[in-house]
C-alpha cells in the first residue's frame, strides 16, 4: 500500500503516473483520429456511420471508454499537482527568468496548454458524444453524428474553436510525448532521436487531421 500512495504523491510518481495516462491517452487520439478521418471518403458520411456506430455499441470500447475518463482525470490532476509543487517550491519570482538552452515555450507551458485543451474537451463532448450517449440511454439509439459535424462546421465560430484546440494539442504532445518516454525511463541515447522524430511526426499527423475536419466541411470539400 505505501508503495501506492508514493505513486501518485512523491513528484517521480506524479511524473510516472502522468506519463503513463499520457501514453493511455495518446492511443486513445490514434483511434479518435482514425475514425474521424473516415469522413474524408467524402461518400455522404456512410463509412463514417459505421465507424462510429462500432464505436458506441461495441461493448469492448464503451467499458475502455470509462478507463479512459478515469484516466484523463489522473492525468489531469497530477499535472496540477505537479504545478502546484513547482510554483510552491518558487514562492519568491525572479525579475528575470533565464531558460536552459534546450527549454522551448511549450515545454514550460504544459499546463496553460493543458488547460486550453480541456476546455476545448468540455465543448466538444458537450456538442457530440454527451448528447450522443445520453440518447442511447433514454432511446436506445444513436444521433445523427454525421449531420451533426456538417450543421457545426458550418458556423466559422466552431470551426475556430476546433482550430485552437487542434492547435493547443499540437503544442501539449510536442513535448509530452517524448516527455512520456523520459518520465518512463526509456528515453535511451540510442533511441531518443527516434522518439523525438515519432513524437513530432504524430503531433503533425494527428493534429493536422483534427483541423482538417472542420476546415473541410466548411469549405464544402465534403458534403
Amino acid at each position: 500500500m505505501n508503495w501506492l500512495i508514493t505513486t501518485f504523491t512523491s513528484s517521480v510518481g506524479k511524473k510516472f503516473t502522468m506519463a503513463l495516462t499520457g501514453l493511455f491517452l495518446i492511443s486513445f487520439l490514434i483511434v479518435h483520429a482514425s475514425i474521424n478521418a473516415l469522413i474524408f471518403y467524402n461518400d455522404g458520411g456512410k463509412i463514417f456511420t459505421l465507424g462510429a456506430h462500432f464505436m458506441a455499441t461495441n461493448p469492448i470500447i464503451r467499458s475502455i471508454e470509462v478507463i479512459l475518463i478515469a484516466g484523463l482525470l489522473l492525468h489531469i490532476i497530477q499535472g496540477l499537482l505537479l504545478w502546484r509543487a513547482n510554483r510552491a517550491a518558487r514562492p519568491i519570482r525572479y525579475a528575470v527568468v533565464k531558460h536552459p538552452p534546450q527549454s522551448t515555450w511549450y515545454s514550460r507551458s504544459m499546463t496553460l496548454l493543458g488547460t486550453l485543451i480541456l476546455l476545448f474537451l468540455i465543448i466538444h463532448t458537450s456538442n457530440f458524444w454527451i448528447p450522443n450517449r445520453t440518447h442511447q440511454f433514454l432511446y436506445d439509439e444513436e444521433l445523427p453524428l454525421y449531420e451533426m459535424m456538417i450543421e457545426k462546421f458550418s458556423n466559422p465560430i466552431e470551426v475556430i474553436i476546433y482550430l485552437l484546440g487542434s492547435f493547443s494539442l499540437f503544442w501539449h504532445l510536442l513535448h509530452g510525448f517524448a516527455s512520456a518516454f523520459q518520465s518512463l525511463g526509456l528515453d535511451h541515447n540510442k533511441y531518443r532521436g527516434l522518439i523525438r522524430f515519432s513524437g513530432n511526426a504524430f503531433a503533425v499527423i494527428i493534429c493536422l487531421t483534427f483541423a482538417m475536419m472542420p476546415i473541410s466541411i466548411y469549405l464544402q470539400w465534403i458534403k
